[in-house]
């Protein structure tokens, strides 16, 4: 059944409100003041938000079956609306990367024959020598090695490869090639990926979006030194946005030991205190546009090994209880950039429209309980991979219900 009428407050960028919602073959029909029965009627413990997307994931699963131990595409979706997040974007740095319309569509292929319920935008590779798809995609350009072979370590070739994606969207993965290779024998994986490394691909990023008329995203800020340059690009009208992460914004260096270190390694890595205190900050004024998680998901294995990254799709909802209570971030500001903003960015992609709790906007929606804590088990993840680094954390409220297309997801 894809009708539903539902009450309760609402959380949307102009605040909260108690009303109602008709949701109607899957789309939102209508907001307000509606007569009828409600299905459900939520207490003023939760808030409704437009469904909730995560545009910073890594599922894993490519045709080379290779990290399907990891992740998969259907493990990803489960785990999404475990933590409340309807739509998600994958990277593309597979072990087949999707670089160009055949690897994209046998990508694509792959998620489509899951008949999942999460909505996935697929990110395209940018690479030395690549060029855009004949279609409208989102791509990702790294400037520093990652998984496969989609990376940079000159940034003039960058440039060349750029010029050819005037008008696309393009995020940028910023840490500078040159500053890694002279940090390599640094004792520590903080120290061989120093905030320097940020700073530098920040401006040659910024440069670049600019020069080539690209729509720019910066993933998973870290380092305050960065904002503001952010913050003036904006200013001066460079269409950038930018993401922050969870982990960068719990975790800091200091606390990081002999024990946990594997656990808490990523990329860029965790920084200091006042850098993590700057990116709560910067996503609380609205210099930052994104909470996105960068969902790795390595098993303790890889970690073990030397894996950079963190899961935490399963952990979206309760961590973003623990911004609205314990940081006191305003409803109006989670519904920008937990749902609104996640949903500008698909949509261009997608001829549906997320983001929004308004009439013509897909009916999916994201219930949080602000007085109901949740204590998160490893045992209870949706992942594949099995672990999060909150394990045993208590956050101050939980996921109540997820509604998709108009669907209760149980």
């Amino acid at each position: 059944m894809n009708d539903m009428l539902l009450e309760g407050r609402l959380a949307d960028l102009d605040g909260v409100r108690r009303g109602r919602v008709r949701v109607e073959q899957g789309e939102i029909v209508a907001v307000g003041d509606l007569s009828g029965r409600p299905d459900r009627v939520f207490d003023d413990d939760c808030l409704i938000f437009a469904g909730m997307g995560d545009i910073h994931i890594h599922a894993r699963e490519d045709i080379s079956r290779k990290e399907v131990h990891k992740e998969t595409f259907a493990t990803a979706s489960a785990a999404a609306l475990h933590g409340g997040v309807v739509h998600v974007a994958d990277m593309p740095n597979n072990v087949f990367p999707p670089i160009d319309d055949a690897t994209y569509a046998a990508k694509e292929a792959l998620v489509r024959r899951g008949h999942l319920p999460v909505h996935f935008t697929l990110y395209a590779g940018v690479a030395p020598g690549t060029r855009p798809l004949q279609r409208q995609v989102p791509y990702k350009a790294y400037m520093a090695k990652s998984v496969g072979e989609i990376h940079f370590t000159d940034m003039d070739e960058l440039d060349r490869t750029l010029a050819r994606y005037r008008g696309a969207h393009v995020s940028f993965h910023c840490e500078d090639p040159v500053v890694l290779e002279q940090n390599k024998g640094a004792p520590t994986h903080e120290e061989r990926r120093p905030p320097s490394a940020e700073v530098s691909a920040t401006a040659v990023a910024l440069a670049l979006i600019e020069k080539h008329g690209l729509v720019g995203k910066l993933c998973h800020y870290s380092v305050a030194e960065g904002l503001p340059m952010i913050a003036e690009a904006k200013k001066r009208g460079v269409p950038v946005t930018a993401e922050v992460t969870p982990h960068h914004l719990y975790f800091d260096s200091s606390g990081i030991n002999d024990g946990n270190r594997a656990m808490m390694q990523m990329n860029p890595p965790l920084r200091s205190a006042p850098d993590r205190q700057a990116m709560l900050a910067a996503l609380k004024d609205g210099l930052v546009d994104y909470l996105a998680t960068d969902h790795a998901p390595h098993t303790t294995m890889d970690k073990a090994r030397g894996a950079s990254g963190q899961p935490h799709l399963d952990t979206y909802g309760p961590f973003v209880t623990w911004l609205l209570v314990d940081q006191g971030f305003p409803p109006e500001r989670i519904a920008a950039v937990c749902s609104a903003n996640p949903g500008v960015f698909v949509n261009n992609f997608t001829s549906r429209r997320y983001g929004r709790i308004e009439p013509g906007y897909v009916g999916s929606l994201t219930v949080l309980n602000l007085a109901k804590p949740t204590t998160v088990r490893a045992r209870e993840l949706r992942t594949l991979c099995g672990w999060s680094p909150f394990d045993g954390h208590v956050f101050p409220g939980s996921v109540e219900a997820v509604v998709v297309d108009g669907v209760w997801m149980d």
